[in-house]
């Protein structure tokens, strides 16, 4: 199949000229049904962005359509009986064929009641007016575009607009609240306010959505231009407490004898958004995202001092299994890397502070390994300050901890680093079973490496392993 490719001007003729869509075409008519392209392929081609993804109306049945379609274009096809639809994959193309259909729904459940219908019943069954727009693929009108609900206008004017009342929406389906925000965010739209009202209202329906649904959509929030946007409309519109109660915990300023600290969920967003300029690392994303998220359970006031937060990278580190855990996200080395982040994002700026040592360099290249250079990232980002003095101190340190990382790796080979001593060879060497002096002597030769007072070479390791086992009372064997 070839690549489909959209100009400015004659959009619909370029597009439906194309040798699928006629393809399409000729098999409907052929089984005598009506058949529409519709929703988000149409909404993307006038956006200009590209999309793999095209959903066919029929008035009818359209499996048999999809199946001698899938023979055509040499392509998978599947049918999914409870949902009635078929779907065909070609060259990275999924085409699903559906229905036209009219949808009812119960209070406790978005999974809808269907019954057959025009195409205007299926339009106004969908999320949001830019998702209506159709066009034709019948030969007496084949290209018109069909707007019923003014989709074009609210393209035009950046705006999310349901085609039905919106507290129905939201209300028969929740989920949609969450789509509302991120296709704000992703496309730089507005919620229409009759819209974003009826969000707050409907806000607590969300709890009958699953929770990889609500994740998932958060996730394309956070991977989008400026996540910061979806996060605030999270906020305002009281969702954020109800599907992620952690980080709505950290909006607000508490002042004691006249002091107060920054507000920790918009300085979040803040770094959420530098790291989203420089990177499309979801992973990343999220570090920035759970990086201060043990500041509300370690915030103390401190009398002479202010307001602190010791140790909150270390709660907020053993915050993140239980958070993933809740919001669905994958228990694996993602969030192993995140927690890695978390718990190390002060080090960098620790050390910027004082005096750039050898030893704690080496010691932070040891415990990043090869995420250093994202959580030097993060550090950068997490640097929000508007005081332009401070601002350029902590760019001037961070180039000389960056320096010293460079100097240190190429002298020191520290990164992903694994001591020369083993346990292993700490008990053939000594005849030891395992117990706690092998673990004493392993500690201390990697300690003695990281503080540079032993060379990282195996030989001046293990003679160091040597004098400290002695030191315990232990004696080598003759072989070792």
């Amino acid at each position: 199949m070839a690549k489909l490719k959209l100009s400015e001007n004659n959009l619909q003729t370029e597009m439906l000229d194309h040798s699928l869509f006629r393809q399409i075409a000729s098999l409907c008519e052929k089984h005598n049904l009506k058949a529409f392209v519709i929703g988000g392929f149409v909404r993307d081609c006038f956006l200009k962005r590209s999309s793999k993804d095209i959903d066919i109306v029929v008035n009818g049945d359209g499996i048999a359509v999809a199946k001698e379609l899938a023979v055509m274009l040499d392509g998978e096809f599947a049918f999914f009986k409870n949902f009635g639809t078929a779907m065909v994959k070609s060259e990275g193309f999924e085409i699903e064929f559906v229905g036209a259909r009219k949808e009812s729904y119960n209070q406790h459940s978005r999974k809808p009641k269907v019954t057959p219908g025009t195409l205007e019943d299926d339009q106004l069954r969908r999320d949001f007016t830019i998702n209506t727009l159709a066009f034709s693929l019948n030969r007496d009108d084949y290209g018109n575009l069909i707007d019923p609900f003014n989709g074009m206008q609210d393209l035009n004017d950046k705006i999310i607009r349901t085609p039905a009342d919106p507290v129905t929406t939201y209300s028969d389906d929740p989920l949609r609240m969450m789509r509302a925000i991120r296709f704000a965010t992703q496309l730089n739209f507005s919620i229409e306010e009759i819209s974003l009202a009826a969000i707050h209202s409907e806000r607590n329906r969300i709890n009958i959505v699953s929770k990889e649904r609500i994740t998932d959509e958060l996730n394309k929030i956070i991977a989008s231009p400026l996540p910061s946007t979806g996060f605030k409309l999270l906020m305002n519109t009281g969702l954020l407490e109800l599907i992620f109660p952690q980080l709505y915990n950290l909006k607000g300023v508490d002042y004691f004898e006249g002091k107060g600290h920054k507000d920790n969920f918009y300085h979040t967003l803040e770094v959420l958004d530098n790291i989203a300029k420089v990177t499309d690392n979801l992973w990343l994303r999220w570090a920035a995202i759970l990086h201060d998220i043990a500041k509300p359970a370690t915030k103390r006031f401190e009398a002479g001092h202010g307001w602190t937060f010791h140790g909150h990278e270390d709660k907020g580190s053993r915050m993140v299994p239980p958070i993933f855990r809740e919001l669905k996200l994958p228990l694996n080395e993602k969030m192993k890397y995140v927690q890695k982040l978390v718990l190390l994002h002060l080090r960098p700026i620790v050390i910027a502070q004082e005096i750039v040592t050898d030893s704690a360099v080496r010691r932070l290249l040891f415990d990043a390994g090869d995420d250093i250079d994202d959580l030097m990232l993060l550090c950068q980002a997490d640097v929000t300050t508007k005081n332009e003095y401070k601002k350029a101190k902590y760019r001037n340190n961070f180039e000389l901890v960056v320096q010293k990382l460079k100097e240190v790796e190429e002298k020191d080979r520290i990164r992903n680093w694994q001591p020369p001593v083993t346990g292993q060879l700490i008990m053939d060497t000594f005849g030891l079973a395992p117990g706690p002096n092998v673990g004493i002597i392993k500690d201390f030769v990697r300690e003695a490496i990281l503080d540079g007072q032993c060379p990282n070479e195996p030989q001046a390791a293990f003679e160091l392993m040597l004098k400290k086992g002695i030191e315990l009372g232990l004696t080598p064997q003759k072989n070792s």
